[in-house]
Parts: structure tokens; C-alpha cells; sequence
């Protein structure tokens, strides 16, 4: 293709991915590419990176088309905007790719010429973008970032702006991490051991490994180091069995799997079957064999009722804004909306009531979230902690020492959480607390036989029946 094929069908792109906004921008791309055959690798690799870095930098760049009274806010303004404050282009190589030559953009009309030109000889930063234009999120979100990172907050967002590495989980159902690692050297694919996952590996270089035996095979999975690290808390051991809440695709399921060694039992749970049915051919492909999958739906409401205070360990890996992915997906920062946070707060709130019934005296519960914000974190938990004073938090330091070989950051000593970040971490933004529902008190030989001064209780009379718990109904 030629720059301005590639010019057009960024384009193109952009205006698909704003125009189904209800839809995962990697989903869009994957439909977009499949139905074009005839761009080759190259080309949507170029074509990818150059939509993917707008969506990173979409703020500065509509502020600038709003600067400069520009007619348009679709891809085309937004692409042409990038070409000259980004890659530095002047009005003559923008003309030259805006000539409306075949497969290349329509010509630059004069509304667009005009508005276009006094970007010319700029950068994108400008002294009078407000800080979060500066660090492209929206105006509501910002106040939520400073109580997250206070001071620091503006590092650490840029740092969401960096894309990221592919890191990748070795299985050690089917080989250790120094065979995977040769395994896929021999495919030509440069990895290195991640810093504090155990079975982690991370490319050198970013490249596909989906393609190859080594991932074919089962012996890697991809899955982000902090990922792993919040599967590494559950302390998934052979002989246990754990309930994986909120499974998903299974990615978290597949890490404590390989950690029993198959034996024990993981139940992996989704309000949606559809997404439990695609984690079947990972679990094959892992030779993973002691999962379990099962809808929460009405057809297994009584099940899970059995359920209680069946589970060693439980993880609620809770649905969320997924402010911590936003290297990843971008798009995630401009479709977040103010009604999004307050719909998914008290649903994970009672996501962690219903998992917290499934654990045992002495079990674990572990709540994580892909999410940066307090109100999803550290403010759902303490609001939980208070609900049920039958739990109580384990610093994550104490458990990070007994179940990882590698030391915790520094950053993180002392800490009630995990709590990870790009800046700090190289990791996605991650947040994770280890609780454990303590065991009942033990009865002392005073409290099991009544004094010889106090008369024994008595039984309630029909006209004293039996009150009913507090809170608590028939069948619930």
C-alpha cells in the first residue's frame, strides 16, 4: 500500500471503531482486516499502530481540532491532525497524501485548509491544555485518577499511554519455563523472565505467537505478568477446591490449574455461559483437566446454594471500568462513562457477597479488578469489610512471600493490597486483596455448661416462637 492507501484506511478505521463505539476497538480492527483480504501484514500492522496511537492521544488531538475551529471530528480531521502535530508533516506532504488520487484521501477542502494550517510548525502539548487533556482521559474520570495516585497521578497515566509488551505464562502441566523459553527461541520468538512472575516469560520484541507449536501446543498462554500475580494470590494447591467467580475466558482458571498440578478441583463461574464455552479449547489445548465449568444462572441456583462454605479459596475477579488496560484497549478511555462506574459499583458489591458465602472457615476470598479507581478497589472493600466482620484483610506482602519466590516491589511493603501499575511495575494496572473469613471462636467449658447460679434457658414457647436471623430469608 501506499502512504496514503495507509493514510485512508487508518481512516476508514477510526470512523468503524467511533461508529461502533458499544463494541471492543480490537474486535472492530479483527472484523475490519478479515473483511479486507488484500492488506497485507505489513500494511495492518502500519495501519493498527497508527489508529491505535491516536486513540492514546485522541484528547490532545480533538483539542486542537476545537482550537482551530475545524469542521469535522471524524477520522479524517483526526488523522490529518496527527500527521502534522505528530509526525510532524507540513501542508504540502499533507496535500500531497490529501490529492484524492486512487485509494488515498479526498482533497482537503478550504474550511478544512484553513484549519489544518495553523497547526502547522506545532506539537501536540500545548501550555494551555488543562492536565486532562494533557494526559488524555475525559474531564470526569480525573478527579478519580489524583485520589488513586495523588501527586503522581500524571506519570502514571502517561505511562498508560506506552504500549504494551506481550508477556506470556508458561504451562507447567506440559513444560518448565527454560523449555518453553527454548521452544520458542526456536521459532525465532527472544523472550526474557519476568521480574516477579515465577512462570513468566516476556518478548523481547513484540511479535505473534499464536501461529506457533510452542502456543499451539499448550506450553504458553498470554496473559499480562499482573495477571498472573493476582492467580499467584489465590495459592491454588493440589487436593483444594476453588472457585474461579467470575471466570471469564479462563485465563486466571488456566494459571490455578496448572498450579494444582490437575489435582483438586477449580470451578470456573460466569453469568455467561457463552464466555465459559470459549474457554473450553484453551483448557484442552492446556491439558487442563481438573476444571469445572458452570453458569450462574436459575439452572444452577440450587447448586450453588450446596456451595456454601464449600471452596478452600474463591476469586472475584469482578467486572469492571478496566482503567488499568488502557494500553491495551485505548478506545476504553473516551467510551467510559460517569453512569458506567455507578452501575458496576453495587454489582460488584454484591458479586462479593454471594462468593463470600462459598468460602470455608480459614479459606480465602481474593477480590481483583483490571481497574485504577479507588471506588472499585479500595473503597469496595473496606464498605465489605464492614458488611462482614466474619472476614478480615491479610497484608499482601505476607502472602505474597509465602507463595512467590521472587521479593515483592518495595513499593508494596506494609501494603493491605496489591495494587500494581505500568510506571511502577511494567505490568497492567491491576488491584487485588487476599481476605481470609476467620474461624468461629471456640467455645470455653464455662460457655458450654450453665453456672449453678445462673437457672438453665428455656426452651421458647408457642408464644415466644423462634425469631428468624436478621437479614436472612426463607430459601435465600
Amino acid at each position: 500500500m501506499t502512504p496514503g492507501a495507509r493514510v485512508a484506511a487508518t481512516i476508514e478505521l477510526l470512523d468503524e471503531i467511533v461508529s461502533r463505539s458499544e463494541r471492543p476497538a480490537d474486535l472492530v480492527a479483527n472484523a475490519f482486516f478479515r473483511a479486507r483480504r488484500f492488506i497485507g501484514g505489513g500494511d495492518r500492522r502500519a495501519v493498527s499502530e497508527r489508529a491505535w496511537g491516536i486513540l492514546r492521544r485522541y484528547g490532545q488531538l480533538t483539542w486542537w481540532l476545537e482550537r482551530t475551529r475545524h469542521p469535522d471530528r471524524g477520522g479524517r480531521a483526526i488523522v490529518a491532525a496527527d500527521l502534522m502535530l505528530v509526525e510532524g508533516m507540513g501542508m504540502r506532504d499533507l496535500e500531497a497524501i490529501f490529492d484524492g488520487g486512487r485509494y488515498r484521501p479526498s482533497m482537503l477542502d478550504e474550511a478544512e485548509y484553513r484549519a489544518l494550517r495553523q497547526m502547522e510548525g506545532h506539537s501536540l502539548p500545548h501550555p494551555e491544555q488543562p492536565d486532562w487533556v494533557r494526559l488524555n482521559v475525559q474531564e470526569w474520570v480525573a478527579p478519580h485518577l489524583k485520589e488513586a495516585y495523588g501527586d503522581a497521578w500524571g506519570r502514571e497515566i502517561a505511562a498508560l499511554e506506552t504500549p504494551p509488551p506481550v508477556d506470556l505464562r508458561v504451562n507447567r502441566l506440559k513444560a518448565s519455563v527454560e523449555e518453553a523459553r527454548e521452544a520458542l527461541a526456536r521459532e525465532g520468538i527472544d523472550t526474557e523472565p519476568m521480574r516477579y512472575a515465577a512462570n513468566g516469560l516476556r518478548l523481547r520484541k513484540r511479535l505473534s505467537v499464536v501461529a506457533g507449536d510452542a502456543f499451539q501446543n499448550g506450553l504458553v498462554e498470554i496473559q499480562d505478568e499482573g495477571s498472573q500475580l493476582v492467580a499467584a494470590l489465590v495459592d491454588a494447591q493440589p487436593g483444594m477446591q476453588i472457585a474461579d467467580y467470575c471466570a471469564g475466558a479462563g485465563g486466571k482458571t488456566l494459571a490455578m490449574a496448572a498450579g494444582m498440578n490437575n489435582k483438586g478441583r477449580v470451578v470456573a463461574m460466569d453469568v455467561l455461559e457463552t464466555r465459559l464455552d470459549r474457554s473450553a479449547q484453551r483448557l484442552r489445548r492446556a491439558g487442563a483437566h481438573n476444571v469445572e465449568r458452570r453458569a450462574i444462572d436459575a439452572d444452577n441456583r440450587k447448586w450453588l446454594k450446596r456451595q456454601a462454605g464449600a471452596f478452600d479459596r474463591v476469586l472475584v475477579d469482578a467486572p469492571c471500568t478496566g482503567t488499568g488496560t488502557w494500553r491495551r484497549n485505548p478506545d476504553g478511555r473516551w467510551t467510559l462513562q460517569p453512569k458506567d462506574l455507578e452501575e458496576l459499583l453495587p454489582k460488584q458489591a454484591a458479586i462479593l457477597d454471594a462468593a463470600a458465602r462459598l468460602v470455608k472457615p480459614g479459606g480465602g476470598l481474593i477480590y481483583a479488578t483490571c481497574s485504577v479507581l479507588p471506588a472499585e478497589n479500595e473503597h469496595q472493600i473496606d464498605a465489605f469489610l464492614e458488611r462482614h466482620p466474619d472476614f478480615e484483610a491479610v497484608p499482601v506482602t505476607a502472602i505474597w512471600r509465602d507463595v512467590l519466590p521472587t521479593e515483592p516491589p518495595a513499593d508494596l511493603e506494609g501494603a493491605r493490597f496489591l495494587r500494581l501499575s505500568p510506571l511502577k511495575h511494567g505490568t497492567d494496572g491491576f488491584f487485588a486483596a487476599t481476605l481470609v473469613r476467620k474461624e468461629p471462636a471456640k467455645e470455653t467449658a464455662s460457655q458450654e455448661a450453665p453456672s449453678q447460679e445462673e437457672p438453665t434457658r428455656e426452651e421458647p414457647t408457642p408464644e415466644a416462637p423462634i425469631q428468624q436471623e436478621p437479614g436472612v430469608e426463607e430459601g435465600a
